[in-house]
């Protein structure tokens, strides 16, 4: 029996991917999107058509909302008339650099809006919550590759800090309310319909219009590159994972990652650090082209280096991201080409 599942940021680069993917499953959605301008519309708005399309030639159960979280009353009002049963937020204000101009977006949505969002599922007795955090909350760390046991009390962004957060207010819903929660730690996730402020996108549209691309701390960056498919693959399988309370949970020597309430975070990469000049050349050997290269220095609330640790996910999934860059990227280039070129 399919069941009624609920996902914010439905026409963003991850909920778009999710919806495609729970629509082969058959299951019922119900998506919410302020299509913001925070980028292109336009490319928001083709994701939606998608969807629109393929469920409404397959006649399946598709509902989509324009709003906000913030807007309490309209979270009541969709939580009250389709009772989901799963619930994944995917919506946020985005990026880090974005937060320096903008901080008060951050913390409307990413705070005030996801505290909205876990009341609907505390009141109406939500079955599983999975909520997207960032591998941004690692921040100052520089133990390699990160682990979801490592301390992450020093952010270097807002965004970051909006991020730790979502885990800790989720930690805190759980506890009171026993609502399963599970926060997802996205390493750099880019594929076939990506959002235009990273860096697959940045660097692809420059390069094909002989535009210079800026690198950052003059090149000497590395990041945990991750293939959208897997991300989205991690997602279906936590679907019937709900988090579970650690019977092994030690208080006086407390693991982050885990509780006594059904509570876990878990951190979805590649376990594989790529450097920033090495996807560059993977990215210009795709497009058969080179890259007009600009090199700057470390931009304030940037972090080195990315990597992580997938020992968790794949313990409590039996999966673990795999797909190599070249790969990701061979089939990144040809949606864009298809996508902006055509």
């Amino acid at each position: 029996m399919s069941r009624k599942i609920f996902i914010t940021g439905s026409a963003g680069f991850i909920g778009f991917h999710l919806c495609k993917k729970l629509f082969e499953r058959n299951e019922q959605i119900v998506g919410l999107d302020n299509m913001n301008t925070y980028y292109d519309v336009k490319l928001k708005e083709s994701r939606l058509e998608e969807l629109n399309l393929y469920s409404s030639s397959k006649d399946l159960e598709w509902e989509f909302i324009k709003g906000d979280l913030e807007d309490k009353d309209l979270l009541n009002y969709l939580f009250n008339k389709y009772k989901p049963d799963i619930v994944f937020n995917l919506a946020a204000q985005a990026g880090v650099r974005y937060s320096l101009q903008n901080p008060s977006a951050y913390i409307n949505s990413n705070i005030v809006g996801f505290n909205n969002l876990l009341e609907c599922c505390h009141r109406y007795q939500v079955e599983n919550f999975i909520f997207a955090s960032s591998s941004s909350v690692y921040g100052g760390n520089i133990k390699i590759p990160f682990s979801e046991k490592d301390p992450v009390d020093h952010p270097v962004s807002l965004y970051a800090a909006t991020k730790k957060a979502n885990e800790l207010i989720a930690h805190t819903y759980s506890h009171l309310y026993n609502i399963p929660c599970t926060g997802l730690r996205f390493f750099t996730v880019y594929g076939p319909w990506g959002r235009p402020d990273m860096a697959p996108m940045m660097f692809t549209k420059s390069i094909l219009e002989n535009k210079p691309i800026d690198i950052y701390n003059q090149g000497h960056m590395s990041r945990d590159f991750t293939y959208i498919d897997d991300i989205i693959e991690v997602m279906i399988r936590l679907i019937d994972k709900p988090a579970k309370p650690d019977k092994t949970f030690i208080r006086d020597n407390p693991n982050p990652d885990t509780s006594w309430a059904p509570y876990k975070i878990l951190n979805i990469g590649n376990s594989n650090s790529i450097n920033l000049m090495d996807f560059i050349t993977t990215l210009e050997t795709e497009l058969n082209k080179k890259a007009i290269k600009n090199f700057l220095p470390m931009q304030p609330g940037d972090v080195k280096i990315t990597s992580a640790n997938t020992n968790s996910i794949a313990e409590w999934i039996g999966f673990r991201p795999n797909t190599s860059l070249d790969k990701g990227i061979q089939e990144f280039v040809r949606w864009y080409k298809d996508y902006y070129l055509d």
